[in-house]
Protein backbone atom coordinates (compact mmCIF):
# COMPACT_ATOMS: atom_id res chain seq x y z
CA UNK A 1 0.00 0.00 0.00
CA UNK A 2 1.13 3.58 -0.64
CA UNK A 3 0.69 6.93 1.32
CA UNK A 4 -1.96 8.99 -0.71
CA UNK A 5 -3.13 12.86 0.13
CA UNK A 6 0.30 13.72 1.84
CA UNK A 7 -0.12 17.09 3.23
CA UNK A 8 2.48 19.49 5.16
CA UNK A 9 1.68 22.65 6.97
CA UNK A 10 3.66 24.54 9.26
CA UNK A 11 2.31 25.97 12.73
CA UNK A 12 2.94 27.17 16.05
CA UNK A 13 1.55 24.42 19.33
CA UNK A 14 2.59 25.25 22.84
CA UNK A 15 4.32 28.61 22.07
CA UNK A 16 6.88 25.91 19.75
CA UNK A 17 7.07 26.30 15.47
CA UNK A 18 6.08 22.85 14.08
CA UNK A 19 5.51 21.08 11.28
CA UNK A 20 2.31 18.94 10.80
CA UNK A 21 2.32 16.17 7.88
CA UNK A 22 -0.87 13.73 7.18
CA UNK A 23 -1.26 11.11 4.76
CA UNK A 24 -4.10 8.19 4.30
CA UNK A 25 -3.20 4.62 4.11
CA UNK A 26 -6.16 2.36 2.81
CA UNK A 27 -8.39 3.89 4.72
CA UNK A 28 -6.66 4.81 7.74
CA UNK A 29 -5.35 8.45 8.30
CA UNK A 30 -2.11 9.18 10.13
CA UNK A 31 -0.75 12.53 11.47
CA UNK A 32 2.58 13.56 12.85
CA UNK A 33 3.73 16.43 14.75
CA UNK A 34 7.25 17.49 14.69
CA UNK A 35 9.30 20.33 15.94
CA UNK A 36 10.66 22.53 13.08
CA UNK A 37 14.31 23.41 13.92
CA UNK A 38 15.65 20.02 14.75
CA UNK A 39 12.81 17.69 13.12
CA UNK A 40 12.03 15.62 16.05
CA UNK A 41 8.67 14.29 16.07
CA UNK A 42 6.87 15.28 19.21
CA UNK A 43 3.45 12.84 18.68
CA UNK A 44 1.76 10.50 16.31
CA UNK A 45 -2.08 9.55 15.80
CA UNK A 46 -3.98 8.09 13.43
CA UNK A 47 -7.64 8.49 12.66
CA UNK A 48 -10.52 8.38 10.69
CA UNK A 49 -10.35 11.22 9.03
CA UNK A 50 -7.64 13.16 7.96
CA UNK A 51 -9.26 16.12 10.89
CA UNK A 52 -9.13 13.49 13.72
CA UNK A 53 -5.71 12.36 12.70
CA UNK A 54 -4.28 15.87 13.01
CA UNK A 55 -6.35 17.13 16.52
CA UNK A 56 -5.27 13.96 18.24
CA UNK A 57 -1.47 14.32 17.24
CA UNK A 58 -1.77 18.41 17.78
CA UNK A 59 -3.70 17.80 21.17
CA UNK A 60 -0.87 15.34 22.49
CA UNK A 61 2.19 17.41 21.27
CA UNK A 62 0.52 20.60 22.88
CA UNK A 63 0.57 18.48 26.24
CA UNK A 64 4.38 17.77 25.50
CA UNK A 65 5.53 20.94 24.13
CA UNK A 66 3.99 23.22 26.98
CA UNK A 67 5.87 20.78 29.68
CA UNK A 68 9.14 21.68 28.20
CA UNK A 69 11.32 24.14 29.89
CA UNK A 70 13.19 26.98 27.59
CA UNK A 71 16.68 27.82 27.93
CA UNK A 72 17.73 31.60 28.10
Amino acid sequence: MRAKDLATRDSTLGGWPVRITSYCIGERWFASVENSDPGAKVARAEGLSRDEAERIACEKATERLQRTRRHA
